[in-house]
């Protein structure tokens, strides 16, 4: 059986409302997890050396290039050799963490993990978003529409690298730290017990897909 890649992208502790639902869904879901944790060791930002090793022969490739290019394959493999996918991708200005940007620009990579015409390797593969946020970006609530995290993995871990993906998104996590929003304390209580029994209810019923890397 092949392994769960957890991705962890929040910048804060075990405390986080990310790393908590998440632990959640991990202490209900029994097999091997590979925990990369981007706050505590991060993958570096895509540079020009990591690009040009994309599109050039690797016969002519420097000593800077070629290192760029030995990240990427690290992570690609990584990615490619997991059945199944955490995210803990918190909600930072309306999109998602630098850290977790990074990963991905790391790993979309056409002709590897996307844009291939006979079909992306990791279609269909199950994959848990955890991201929370401060407020509420839900239909009605005063900052619908703001959510650019939620389309924007939709479109590159879905659409582009195949991914089926499940969102659990507790809210209203400024409420206990922000005193004007103390009175949606109840709500943020109410979003992140129902969070929970989410992960938990997932981590017991998440299985991989036939056909994942074993």
């Amino acid at each position: 059986m092949s392994y769960l890649l957890h991705i962890d992208g929040t910048l804060f502790d075990s405390e986080s409302i990310s790393r908590q639902v998440a632990r959640t869904f991990r202490e209900n879901w029994n097999g091997r997890v590979v925990h990369r944790d981007l706050a505590a060791s991060p993958v570096p930002h895509l540079t020009a050396p990591g690009l040009t090793a994309r599109l050039t022969d690797p016969a002519t490739h420097t000593s800077e290039i070629a290192a760029a290019r030995g990240i990427q394959d690290e992570l690609i493999d990584e990615f490619l050799g997991a059945g199944g996918y955490l995210f803990t991708v918190p909600l930072y200005n309306y999109g998602v963490p630098s850290a977790f940007k990074a990963w991905i620009d790391q790993v979309a990579v056409v002709g590897r993990t996307i844009a291939i015409p006979d079909g992306v390797p990791a279609r269909g593969r199950p994959a848990l978003v955890v991201s929370s946020r401060g407020g509420a970006y839900m239909e009605g609530a005063s900052h619908y529409g703001r959510d650019h995290l939620v389309p924007h993995l939709e479109t590159i871990l879905g659409l582009e690298m195949g991914l089926d993906l499940t969102f659990i998104t507790p809210s209203f996590g400024l409420a206990p730290v922000v005193p004007p929003m103390a009175d949606l304390i109840p709500m943020h209580e109410a979003s992140l017990a129902e969070s929970h029994e989410q992960a938990r209810k997932l981590g017991e019923s998440f299985s991989f897909r036939p056909g994942a890397a074993a």
